[in-house]
């Protein structure tokens, strides 16, 4: 079946839009992006199912255009048409501009009265940008996607704004776009960390919340989304459809330095927002078809999401419309794979998760998305909505207890040594039955502290957003190490340089598959800021003005990427058995049950045995606690250790050795001392 949309060729074009319950839909042609701009109307004839059609000779890309849609308007019975509203196509290729927000456009509730009985008769031609029709054509020039092995895969997640607005080597001209984001500094950036795939922060065109647009603020991340087919124009040089050569193109140079693009996309909610929202384009196509309504009062909307409505995955139109823009981004765009946002909402049944649903067994049936990258956020905000390690066999999953026990470890929290165990080596209590590499290991993320933040924070600085700060996380599990924000004590400096090096090598060193945030590796903070969502600027961009910190910290990252790189000890697509790993109490003793269980212990060591002929032996001593600890190296493991990476700066001890003191709140990998410079394998 042909995609939904507008699908262009050189004698006609095709426009098609999804409803149940309209009586009519109008196809509204426009004569340039001017408010007033000249507005032609032609029906659309209902085709198979819930599809309409028409078929319009001598239209040129470029072409501006919208949708009116004629039905009911009963709120109490889920219906809220209004042909007054110009619609935006959700399966448009581009969309001309941003949303301008004002009351005319978002509408009242009640519209049209207090009794709300009546549609609001104001038309919005002149207030909702337009849909775009675009010429397919492009030259991939024998693009290849890398299809990378998720053993190989380190992801780094980014925006495309927040990458590139101040990178000295970007061109003015194409900060904050694809194109800048596939520059050759760019790229020489991520290949030295040894990324292997980007995960990009939402790229559908989205719309700025009206309550935000009225603080002067934005939706930055972009978890907002208006149209599922479309890149958005905010990150293009023009508007008039540049924005889908120009991702093409971005794709391209990445795969030519052979790095995947991953997209963050959301599937379960739009814009507008709940029954007080504004009708922009799912809800004036047809609001009970597309949401998720409650069946005890059908005027409002269900709200699993937190941003007001949740779109209908669990049957009727919404699936296929899903299906088709992974497809899309896949076959026409030539994306790699994708994160689904509050992806619990995609299997939703009334009772709750089913791994079963219908829209995750056609995912993993269909033969274009089943060969992605599917990497779900393994959660949403109903009930029973946590769903962490339940996903189907195909599905990665961002991994929170990863995050978590990794911050608490750290931090030096009483009891935290088994978790972190537990992590280090895959995650088998979680993702039994699957792999090691169904855990996307993550200690940040746009949602919440960036690295820096985590190691200089205790307390949240949310006051910015708007909402007296309310929002975002409580529960960091963070420590500021003395001091509260920006410090001018070389003790507590030095301190946190060293915290944020231990998550740097929890990370590369742990079975499974490793993301980092963007600017992580550099030192970026946002001023203790956990969600700053609302923020396009200094405070959420990438400073690439490095202090001697952030200087040191990113080669030290460059270094433990490199690390797990050469050795497969770190990257095996199993769980590791009892003769692949061995724990070690600091006298190096096996660490026992007792031990595990013994909220006191704060220290233990890590051995690997070589995962192949070409490798070597490592050993990974961790101390979160606060005193020194000397472990015992030699025995039973044959030759003495050298170390390879330590949290702690200077230079590195001498070969061979035999024990090693690891001070406070440090790590230390080790390789046999006659090994090569690098671990093997």
């Amino acid at each position: 079946m042909p995609f939904p949309g507008a699908s262009w060729s050189p004698s006609s074009t095709r426009f098609a839009v999804s409803s149940l319950h309209a009586t009519a839909i109008e196809l509204c042609l426009f004569a340039g992006d001017a408010p007033d701009a000249a507005e032609t109307r032609m029906p659309l004839e209902r085709a198979e199912g819930s599809r309409w059609e028409v078929t319009v000779p001598g239209i040129a890309p470029g072409q501006r255009y919208g949708y009116r849609a004629h039905g009911p308007y009963v709120p109490e019975a889920g219906h809220r048409f209004n042909p007054a509203r110009l619609l935006i196509d959700p399966c448009a290729r581009a969309v001309a501009g941003s949303l301008a927000w004002n009351d005319a456009l978002a509408g009242y509730h009640p519209e049209g009265g207090p009794d709300g009985a009546r549609p609001d008769p104001r038309d919005t031609a002149g207030l909702v940008p337009r849909s775009v029709v675009i010429d397919p054509a492009f030259d991939w020039q024998g693009d290849r996607a890398p299809a990378t092995l998720w053993e190989r895969t380190v992801i780094y997640e980014c925006h495309v704004r927040g990458m590139t607005m101040r990178h000295p080597g970007v061109p003015d001209h194409l900060r904050g776009t694809f194109l800048g984001l596939a520059s050759e500094p760019v790229i020489e950036h991520l290949l030295g960390l040894g990324v292997t795939a980007v995960e990009l922060l939402p790229v559908f065109h989205a719309a700025i919340d009206r309550h935000l647009a009225r603080l002067g603020l934005t939706n930055y991340w972009g978890y907002n989304p208006v149209c599922f087919f479309a890149p958005d124009a905010r990150f293009a040089t023009g508007y008039g459809g540049e924005q889908v050569p120009e991702f093409r193109e971005m794709v391209r140079r990445l795969h030519a330095a052979g790095i995947e693009v991953l997209l963050d996309v959301v599937y379960n909610h739009t814009v507008e927002g709940d029954h007080a929202g504004p009708t922009l384009g799912p809800r004036g196509l047809d609001n009970a078809a597309w949401y998720r309504l409650d069946p005890l009062d059908p005027r409002r909307t269900i709200d699993l999401t937190g941003c007001g409505n949740t779109l209908d995955t669990g049957g009727g139109l919404v699936p296929e419309i899903v299906l088709a823009s992974l497809r899309y981004w896949v076959e026409e765009m030539h994306v790699d794979g994708f994160r689904f946002d509050l992806a619990a909402v995609l299997g939703r049944r009334e009772e709750g998760f089913d791994p079963r649903a219908p829209l995750l067994e056609a995912i993993g049936r269909d033969p274009v998305i089943s060969r992605a990258k599917l990497i779900a956020e393994p959660w949403d905000l109903g009930q029973h909505g946590y769903a962490a390690g339940r996903f189907p066999p195909s599905w990665s999953e961002w991994n929170d207890r990863f995050r978590d026990g990794a911050r608490r470890f750290w931090a030096g929290m009483p009891g935290t040594a088994a978790e972190l165990a537990s992590r280090l080596a895959g995650s088998s209590d979680i993702f039994h039955g699957r792999s090691p590499m169904a855990s996307i290991n993550l200690v940040t993320s746009h949602d919440g502290f960036t690295l820096h933040d985590l190691v200089s924070y205790e307390r949240k600085r949310n006051a910015a957003n708007g909402e007296e700060n309310r929002d975002g996380h409580d529960a960091n599990w963070s420590r500021n190490w003395g001091e509260e924000g920006p410090s001018a004590s070389p003790r507590v400096r030095h301190l946190r340089e060293r915290a944020a090096r231990n998550f740097i090598a929890t990370l590369a060193f742990s079975q499974g598959v490793p993301m980092l945030g963007h600017g992580d590796e550099m030192g970026r903070t946002q001023a203790g800021n956990n969600n700053a969502y609302c923020h396009d600027g200094p405070l959420t961009w990438i400073d690439w003005d490095l202090t001697p910190p952030g200087r040191e910290l990113l080669e030290f990252t460059r270094a433990a990427f490199a690390l797990r790189a050469a050795n497969a000890a770190f990257r095996q697509g199993r769980f590791l058995a009892e003769a692949d790993v061995s724990w070690r109490r600091p006298d190096g003793e096996p660490m026992r049950e007792a031990d595990w269980a013994d909220p006191s212990v704060h220290a233990f060591a890590m051995h690997l045995a070589p995962a192949d002929a070409a490798g070597e032996a490592l050993l990974l001593l961790l101390n979160g606690g606060g005193r020194a600890r000397t472990f015992a190296l030699s025995g039973r493991d044959g030759p003495a250790w050298r170390s390879l990476l330590t949290s702690v700066p200077g230079p590195a001890p001498a070969a061979p050795m035999d024990h090693v003191a690891l001070v406070p709140h440090s790590f230390m990998l080790l390789g046999p001392a006659d090994g090569p410079d690098t671990p093997g394998g």
